[in-house]
Order: C-alpha cells, then sequence, then structure tokens
C-alpha cells in the first residue's frame, strides 16, 4: 500500500476550473474520504489520482513517486466505479480473474487468489453465477472482488454504495470497513452523504467549489468546523447560526446578542461588523433562567430525542433535547449555550474566527 500526495492540484475544462489548487497527504493505509456536494470537485480530484484525468497544474504521488501525467494503467491502483461496471457475459469468477488473466498470470495462481477474495467477501457459494441475477449487494462485493484481487497500491471508489437501497448501504459500508481494516490498504473513496464520511473515514477531505474547505479527522471537522460551509453542511440537523451586528476583540471571549451575553471561545483575531455565531443543536439547553430568548415553533420526535424549532431575534435555532422534556408551542423560554462549544463566523467568506480547527492554521493556541 501506498502514501498519496497531492500538492497544488488544479484541473480546467476550457474557462471552468473544477478543482483549485488543492494539498493534502493521503497517509498510508487510511481510509481517506473526499467529501462535498454534487458538482464541488471531489470525483475529478480522485479521477485525477487514479489517472483518469490529468491535472492541469501540481504534482500527484503516490509511494513517492510522481505520476500526476501518467496514464491509469501504470499507477498501480483499482478502480471501484458507483455503477459496478461489471462484464455482463462473464460470471463472477470471469470478472474476478480478468485482470489477473490480462497481466498472464498462470492459471493455478488465478484460481487460488479467486477462491481467497471470494472467500473474504462472502462470495464463495456464487463464483459460477452469472453476474446478471445478482443483488445489487453481490454485485458491488463482485466490483469489489475484481478490484482487490491485484493487491494494488490503492484502492480508489466513487460512491460505491450510491445505487444501493438504504438497508444494503449501510451493511455495505460496515463490510467495506472491516474489509479495509483486514487488509490494511490506503483507500480513498468519494461520496455526497456525511454520515457515511463520519462513520467510515480515517480522515475527511471536505470540498465546496472545487476548494478544499477543511482537511482533518471527522471529530475535529464536526466539533470545529474551519468555515460557514462545513459547519452547514456536517451534521443532521446542521449547525445553527445566529447573524449578529457586534464586534470580538482578539483575545475576547464574550458577545452581545441583543440584551444577552454570550460566552465564546478566545477570539484569535478581532473583528467588527456582521458576525455570525454557530453552535450544534445538542450544545444549546433550553433553560427559562437564561437571558437569551426564544419561542417554541415546532417539535420533531426522534425516539429517545426531540428536536425543538425556536425562533429568535437573530435567526431560527434547533435544540436537540430528551423526549422527556416537557415542550410547549408557542410558549417563550431561555436559550444556555456552553461557551466551549461556540464558533464565530466572519460573514464575508465565512472563516471561523474561533475554532480549534482556525488557531491551528493560524498557529495559535
Amino acid at each position: 500500500m501506498a502514501q498519496i500526495r497531492i500538492e497544488n492540484v488544479r484541473k480546467e475544462f476550457g474557462s471552468f476550473t473544477a478543482v483549485q489548487s488543492s494539498t493534502f497527504t493521503i497517509e498510508d493505509g487510511e481510509f481517506f474520504m473526499l467529501l462535498g456536494p454534487s458538482g464541488c470537485g471531489k470525483t475529478t480530484t480522485l479521477r485525477m489520482m487514479a489517472g483518469l484525468e490529468l491535472p492541469t497544474s501540481g504534482q500527484i504521488y503516490i509511494d513517492g513517486e510522481e505520476v500526476g501525467q501518467k496514464p491509469a494503467s501504470q499507477r498501480d491502483i483499482a478502480f471501484v466505479f458507483q455503477m459496478f461496471a461489471l462484464y455482463p457475459h462473464m460470471n463472477v469468477r470471469g470478472n474476478i480473474s480478468y485482470p489477473l488473466k490480462s497481466q498472464g498470470m498462470p492459471s493455478a495462481q488465478v484460481k487460488a487468489k479467486v477462491a481467497e477474495v471470494a472467500e473474504i467477501l462472502g462470495i464463495s457459494d456464487i463464483l459460477d453465477r452469472p453476474v446478471g441475477g445478482l443483488s445489487g449487494g453481490d454485485r458491488q462485493r463482485v466490483a469489489l472482488g475484481r478490484a482487490i484481487v491485484r493487491d494494488p497500491k490503492a484502492f480508489f471508489m466513487d460512491e460505491p454504495l450510491g445505487a444501493l437501497d438504504a438497508e444494503f448501504r449501510e451493511r455495505m459500508s460496515e463490510e467495506l470497513r472491516a474489509l479495509h481494516d483486514r487488509m490494511n490498504a490506503t483507500t480513498v473513496y468519494v461520496t455526497h452523504d456525511q454520515l457515511e464520511a463520519m462513520q467510515m473515514g480515517d480522515k475527511i477531505v471536505v470540498m465546496n467549489h472545487g476548494v478544499v474547505e477543511q482537511f482533518g479527522v471527522p471529530q475535529d471537522i464536526y466539533d470545529w468546523p474551519a468555515t460557514r460551509f462545513v459547519a452547514q453542511f456536517i451534521g443532521s440537523p446542521p449547525m445553527n447560526f445566529l447573524d449578529f451586528e457586534g464586534m470580538i476583540g482578539a483575545g475576547q471571549d464574550e458577545v452581545r446578542l441583543g440584551d444577552a451575553t454570550i460566552g465564546v471561545p478566545r477570539s484569535v483575531d478581532g473583528r467588527a461588523g456582521k458576525l455570525t455565531l454557530g453552535v450544534r443543536p445538542e450544545h444549546v439547553r433550553l433553560d427559562d433562567s437564561a437571558a437569551y430568548r426564544g419561542r417554541v415553533l415546532a417539535t420533531e420526535y426522534l425516539g429517545t430525542t426531540q428536536i425543538v424549532t425556536l425562533e429568535t431575534a437573530h435567526g431560527a435555532v434547533k435544540v436537540r433535547v430528551p423526549s422527556s422534556d416537557p415542550v410547549t408551542l408557542g410558549a417563550t423560554t431561555g436559550l444556555r449555550f456552553d461557551a466551549r462549544t461556540i464558533t464565530l463566523f466572519e460573514n464575508d467568506h465565512g472563516r471561523a474566527l474561533t475554532s480549534e480547527a482556525n488557531r491551528r492554521v493560524l498557529g495559535h493556541g
């Protein structure tokens, strides 16, 4: 397996820039997620790593070798597509063995490798069946088998579970992660599903409009979003945003929202004007003694918890509380925030002013 480095990679299609100067490193053996909405550049980035697209500029290193201008056939990687891309005229055994036969591997070795991979994926009993009659889950296992049978340096997967229904997706995501751990593979996985990325990934790159918005471990990205886009894209429900006119000085640890003083993490640089206070629904408490007030608009029952939506002077706020907590529609109550969980954003570019991720970028803390 191999480390993969992306350095200032840019991709242009005529006058359209699909990827803008991306830089990040995928360590050997990581399960790495490229996450973002449709059209953000994540699949284009993956295809450049794989050699299916060539970068306009920048360097791509696989296992220390610069491969940015080399075709896919010279990169020793395996690609798993969303729509499986199986050979319909071959049975399961033929699909899995095809890459090995193409390399001229002796028949006995091919048979042994196919048997080994089929055992890993739990498809030994269907090796002689045609692929056309298989379930979506089994076809995905065959596609994975065709990829891993070669023992490549890295696996690239472009939304491989996107064509499966919810039950199969959950099961296959668990199987994929277990397979990755068993093989200690370097895996790069594209998805638009933030829950899938948080569940499976060791590291995540969040992209938007061709730009890497944030790169890090799932917990840091969730707790300390570097931009307002990341805060809104990650989390269900997403982070609450309260827009206000105010100021915060370097080292200051509170802001004014109307008549209320709200504690925040110490700012790393000062700002005045339009700011946004961001806080996750689970980090807000309903407390009638709190100075900041809201009126209950709706409740959403989710089993052990409920989502309460309140109207405030600075925007709607969603609060996650136990289902047993009594909530009255139309009632006015206080909202109490935990200062340690708040992120302040500037409005112009949506950059976080107080997140831990931003402190590290700026060399503070």
